[in-house]
This record gives C-alpha cells, structure tokens and sequence, in this order.
C-alpha cells in the first residue's frame, strides 16, 4: 500500500486520507506499526495542537476548535482535569463548562479528531496537577499503587469514561487516540500502577491507541513507558534525540512541542520565536514524526486555577495561559499560527479553511473604583468556625483554594516577634485593625509585634498562590501548616472564615443598590478608625467599577496602582492581578459581558488602585526568549 506521507516526485509531501472516513465496526482508528502510525492500515500523521476545554469559555470552544483546524491540525489534545470536574467528592460534574462530551462532539463537527489525555495527573500548570485537593490531602502516595489513591481514581473513571466510550471512532466518534499517564517518568516508578491505569481504561471500553508521554532521557522513557502503549515525547528542541529513543515499531511522535512556555509571577514573560518554533516543527515532519503543538492555544487560568512549581522556591503560575501560542488568548491568530498553517497544508488533500477573523475588542475606556468595604469589614461578615487549639490547614476545613481567615486572641510583652510556622503561602497579618505586614512561605515569615507589648485580636489572612503541580512536592497542602508563635510558644485557640468565591460581589451587593452599600461600608469604616481598616484612602478591601457597553465584545482590564487583587466581571472570578508582574492585563471573555452596565468588583489584599481600564491589547509583560526544558 503507498505511503500518503512518503515525499511525492517534486519532493513535498503527499496529501493524508481525510478522518471522516473512519467506520464505526468497534475497530481502533489508529495502530502503530513498522515505525510508523497507520490509521485503518494507511500510514498517518497526527498533526495536532493543544487545546484546553477548562481553559476556555465553553461558548467560544467552537471559535477556538475553528481556527486550530484553519492552522491546519487535524486532531485537537486536551487534557481532562479531574478537580475542574469533581470539586466535592463523589459529586462529579458534567454539565455546561464541564461537559467534556459536548467539546468532543465539537471537535468532529469540526472536523477533528481528538487527542484525549485524562489521565489522574495531567501537571499543565494547573491546581494540583489536576489531581483534587481532596485526595491530595490525605493519599498515602499520590500516582502510586496505594490503595486509596487507585480507589479514587476507580471512581473517577467509572464516572468520566462511559461520557468518552461512545465518542470513540470505533464508534464513529472523533477521539482517535488516549493518553495512560502523563510524564511519568520524572516522577516515579511504579510500574504496577501504569500498568493498572491502562488496564483500567481497557476494561472500561477504551478501545482506541494508548499512549504515554516522557522527556528525552533514557530514564524517563524507561520508568514513564508501559506495554501496550506507544511511547511519545515531550520537548522544546531534540527531534533526532526523541527519534534515537523510540522503541522497536514505536512511530516518532513530540506530544508535546512546546512552540512557547508558561510565565510566573515575578518574572518575565516568556515568547519564542515563529522561526525557532517552525524550525523543529519542520525537523520533526521531515523526521517523519507525529506532532501536537503546546500550546496551540493557550486560554486562561480563570479564578484560582492557576498551579505552581517548585524549585528550592514556590514558583506561582499567572493567571493567562497565551503561552505565546500561534492562537492567542483572546484568539488573535499571530505569526506563529501562519508559519504552522504552512507546514500543516501539505498533509491535506485540499485546501485548509479559510483563516478567520481577527476577534473584535472594546474600546479602550476608564472607569473610577469606587471603595465599597474594608478588608476586615469583608471577613467580619463571614462565618466562623468552632474554635480549634491549632490553626486548620485548608485541607482540613474543605477550602479548596483562595483565602482563609485565621483568627484567635493574643497578648504578647514588650518586644516580642510573631512567627508562622510551616506558611502556605502569603499572609497579611492584622492586629485588631491595624496592619502589621506581610509573611510569604520563602521570604519573612516573622514580624515584630507592637513594641510596647499587649494584648488583641489577631487576623492572618493566608491566601493559595497556586497547588504545586510538577515534581515530588506535587498534592503538598495549603494554609498554616503547623501554627503560629510569639517568640516559643505556640498561639492556641483558632478560629477559621473561609473566603467564599463569591464573598467581594455579594458585599458591594446588586447593581440596583451598590451605592448605598458603598456608602454605608464608609461610614462603617471610618468611624472604626486605624490605617489598617479604612478604605477612602486606597487600602486594602474591596471596590467596583462600572461599564456601560452596548455590545458584548472581548475586552482587556488593567488595574493601575493596585497591588495583588483578584477580579470579578458580573460575577464571574477572572483571576488575578499583581504588581510584580508580568501580567499587566487580564482577558475578560465576550461571553461574560453583556448589554449595559458591567460591574468589575476587585478585592485587592495590597492597596487599591483608583481606576479600572478597558484597554484594546493586552500586556503581558518584559518579554525574553525561552524555550521550555
């Protein structure tokens, strides 16, 4: 049978049979063979790109899965992320954003084939690596053999595969291909529990080819690698080290090309260029080699989504996701996605789709905030909980992440210093209303008490900057790890305050009312008097902005002079911003807004800004070159 990608008489590549004429007779789309992928015995590449459901609002997944196919990719990748789905346990969802089915089923009226990757771990910069902070915070092992930890992930899949079986091309659905684990290979080594998560997806029904995924090191392909499954890789460069690697019969293919990379907080943000991406692009495909693009659209990090790494440091992910990807976060196609557009359209019998749109934006507009509470009024309408002798960790109180309120009566003498021990991550530390500063996890994580000794109610706001999702410290925990100290002894007697993702739009109140709230927050506030509670001078607390629009349209928001806050646009947590940088804007999705007034509510921990501005592009920061290892 003749090779569709063997190079034709001129030298380019032949054209590859199109995926709609998979049958739907219960046999696997896709087989590797010879070193090569075939699809019903024909040899075929997989020419994908990354594209996260979770990471994009659920009315633009066509738009987005429209100008990946306009790129030229034949199959989307998309992680599945197990905490986006099953938030309390034993209580999975699968409606509106969560419905993983209904994005498959968009991909093949698209005209995709789909990548799935829903293995337990999934890393991705997101929370946790996927994983829920549920399970984390009390698994003997995390990605291991460990009893409760593959009964979690038994439940999890006897709840999410039967959503997937049906959409399998065997059966006339577009998903083509299933990732087992995901990087295995730099974690651990237990190769029982790879071998359980593939026989686990074959005894649910999952028919199609099974994959894993590994650096380019001996070691990783050799601890990350199960039978049965093929091997690929990840990489920003290294095509003839990844093809050196392969194993017998195994094709070549990069799971992951990284074509840009993640940023974050506190540093600069990351590009590569279209000449360096489309350069192993290239090398790739003359290698013969399969390819999915990560990011081909990165998308955003909404709320507190964002993972971290670790490295000697906390390193917290910003709130976007654009990873400089050929389609940008708000779905601006770049240079970068007409470079891969070129590569890709040789593999198609016809013509690509037609290259979309540019997306439409707001008008660039200001609008003043208006301060509504303080931080401490905020917290002083939240409940409490029983009192408890050491500070609950997060875990412990069911807060899967953004801010607790720790709180417990102090007196302390002259001179002394206040310590937290074990501090996941940021704190801001209140002595009745006045404000005694900051505490991070790798900087101070001790304040000198006022000098003259005392007595009062102590309030240490603690806020998750981001659940670690790479490497061994992966599932690690939140909040106050340990307790809290004046000089040696120990700080007894904790109460707690979840901060409800909701708590800053409910306490500014509807749009009908806001004024009068703002009004009598104020009066609250100043007649309490202390630096650390009053609002008209900018401090910390919440506030709102209003946009009168006459059309839903993309939108850009910058919050000049503020310090680290979070956002909501009509209700809805858009994320984060912080004056370290790099990310100056946040993307604020069509979908979210709507015809007349537009409330921006901002809880800022550092010091409120004056205004909110629309702006018509984004800002991402000081760039430098990158390209991920």
């Amino acid at each position: 049978m003749p090779d569709l990608l063997a190079a034709a008489a001129d030298g380019s590549p032949a054209a590859a049979a199109p995926p709609a004429v998979t049958p739907s007779d219960g046999t696997p789309a896709l087989a590797w063979r010879a070193g090569e992928i075939l699809r019903r015995g024909v040899p075929h590449r997989i020419l994908a790109g990354s594209l996260h459901y979770f990471r994009v609002h659920p009315d633009q997944w066509e738009d987005r899965l429209r100008r990946l196919a306009a790129m030229g990719a034949n199959t989307v990748d998309t992680y599945v992320a197990w905490n986006f789905h099953e938030r309390v346990e034993g209580e999975p969802r699968f409606d509106g954003w969560r419905d993983i089915a209904r994005f498959v089923r968009l991909a093949g009226e698209v005209g995709l084939d789909v990548f799935l990757r829903p293995s337990p771990y999934i890393c991705a910069e997101w929370s946790n690596g996927g994983i829920p902070f549920w399970l984390s915070g009390r698994a003997a092992a995390l990605r291991t053999s460990a009893p409760d930890f593959l009964a979690a992930v038994d439940a999890w899949y006897d709840a999410l595969l039967p959503q997937l079986v049906p959409l399998q091309a065997a059966y006339g659905g577009p998903i083509v291909a299933i990732q087992i684990e995901n990087e295995y290979g730099s974690f651990g080594s237990d190769d029982a529990y790879l071998a359980y998560l593939r026989d686990g997806l074959r005894a649910r029904g999952m028919v199609e080819m099974l994959t894993t995924a590994d650096g380019t090191t001996d070691d990783m392909i050799a601890h990350g690698s199960v039978p049965g499954a093929m091997t690929t890789f990840t990489f920003g460069t290294g095509v003839p080290l990844a093809a050196a690697l392969r194993r017998p019969g195994e094709a070549l293919m990069c799971s992951e090309l990284w074509g840009g990379w993640f940023d974050h907080w506190g540093e600069r943000h990351h590009v590569r260029s279209a000449a360096s991406m489309g350069g192993t692009v290239r090398e790739l495909l003359d290698e013969g080699g399969s390819v999915s693009l990560y990011m081909a659209h990165g998308g955003t990090n909404f709320g507190f989504w964002n993972g971290a790494n670790h490295d000697g440091v906390l390193q917290p992910t910003v709130t976007s996701y654009d990873s400089d990807a050929p389609i940008g976060e708000d779905g601006t196609l770049g240079e970068k996605f007409h470079a891969v557009r070129a590569l890709f359209a040789p593999f198609h019998p016809g013509e690509l789709p037609p290259v979309p749109a540019q997306p439409r934006r707001q008008a660039a507009a200001s609008a003043p905030l208006r301060p509504t509470a303080s931080l401490l009024d905020l917290l002083a309408t939240l409940p409490a909980d029983a009192e408890s002798p050491q500070p609950q960790t997060f875990e412990q109180l069911g807060a899967e992440d953004g801010l607790v309120a720790y709180e417990a009566a102090v007196t302390f003498p002259e001179g002394a210093t206040l310590t937290i021990d074990g501090l996941h991550d940021r704190a801001v530390v209140h002595l009745d209303r006045q404000r005694l500063g900051v505490l991070t996890r790798d900087g101070d994580t001790s304040l000198a008490l006022p000098s003259a000794g005392g007595s009062g109610r102590l309030t240490i706001l603690v806020e998750s900057l981001g659940r670690i999702n790479y490497g061994p410290y992966t599932g690690e925990g939140k909040g106050i790890m340990r307790g809290v100290l004046i000089g040696r002894r120990f700080v007894h007697g904790w109460t707690h305050r979840i901060v409800p993702d909701s708590a800053p739009v409910a306490i500014v109140g509807a749009s009908s009312d806001g004024a009068a709230r703002v009004d009598d927050a104020t009066r609250r506030n100043g007649a309490s008097g202390g630096n650390g509670g009053a609002v008209g001078n900018h401090a910390e607390g919440v506030a709102v902005a209003s946009f009168d629009v006459a059309e839903p349209l993309d939108a850009w928001l910058a919050f000049p002079g503020g310090g680290k806050g979070f956002v909501w646009l009509n209700g809805f947590l858009l994320g984060r911003y912080w004056r370290v940088g790099p990310q100056e804007t946040l993307y604020a999705p069509a979908p979210l807004w709507r015809v007349g007034r537009n409330d921006v509510v901002v809880l800022d921990l550092d010091g409120l800004g004056s205004a909110v501005e629309i702006r018509e592009t984004p800002s991402f920061g000081e760039t430098e070159e990158f390209i991920g290892s």
